[in-house]
């Protein structure tokens, strides 16, 4: 098989990652998405076909470092260099610090944080070796600023930010462009329209966030020059307060 390039979105779920793969796609890029279960992602995957795409599924679980190492191992062995790495695992489950569990607070440091350095750090050391790719951390107001009841997923989304901060200012000077976003609002999600149905009612005053618009800005960051990179940006409707 000839080398393709590759997109690899980790968390390609159902409204964000799966709006990115799909920008991606239609770039020329082969999107390699990634859930803990891959037959989840088969409607995204025929989804890309269909439009005239190439997609691949992978079955991974980002919190463990053999599956991280075995996952890009493979792509850059079997389908061709990642040259853009998109991290979009959420983790935003709300508790009050009275009633917070130790298991579930490392559980959400693991998906919204670690599994971002694993796979962060193994598609980097390939990325600095071709001097050249794009990483991409997706963030939320919960990178910035701690709410009530959103202990873990908080701190877990500032430890995020940290890493993202950390790994631009070493690779940036070796031409890898690492980027943080901050998406500061409700996304038009299936789980939005059933648990905020109020909410979801401002869709038709573009009041939420529509994931392909989120993608078309991951595109715009992905192709910026390097002269004029950006590291931190910030999505939200017009109609957000902050």
């Amino acid at each position: 098989m000839d080398a393709q390039r590759i997109a690899l979105v980790i968390g390609a779920g159902d409204a964000t990652g799966g709006a990115i793969a799909r920008r991606f796609a239609r770039e020329g890029y082969c999107a390699c998405v990634v859930r803990r279960t891959a037959d989840k992602l088969k409607p995204l995957v025929e989804q890309i076909e269909g439009d005239g795409g190439t997609a691949r599924a992978f079955g991974c679980d980002a919190r463990r470092e053999e599956q991280v190492v075995a996952l890009v191992e493979g792509i850059e062995r079997d389908l061709g260099p990642i040259e853009v790495m998109v991290f979009n695992i959420g983790a935003n489950v709300p508790s009050s610090i009275l009633e917070e569990t130790a298991r579930k607070y490392f559980k959400i440091w693991e998906m919204a944080c670690f599994a971002g350095f694993l796979t962060a750090r193994e598609v980097a050391r390939r990325m600095v070796a071709r001097e050249r790719g794009t990483m991409i951390f997706t963030g939320a107001t919960a990178s910035l600023r701690g709410s009530a009841r959103f202990a873990a997923f908080a701190g877990a989304k500032h430890a995020l930010r940290a890493l993202a901060q950390s790994m631009a200012r070493e690779l940036g000077p070796k031409n890898i462009h690492v980027a943080h976003s901050l998406i500061d609002g409700a996304i038009d999600t299936e789980f939005i329209r059933t648990n905020f149905p109020d909410r979801y009612a401002l869709k038709e005053r573009d009041g939420i966030v529509n994931p392909d618009h989120i993608a078309d800005a991951y595109w715009l960051i992905h192709a910026q020059p390097r002269d004029a990179w950006t590291f931190e940006f910030d999505l939200r409707p017009w109609i957000e307060r902050w």
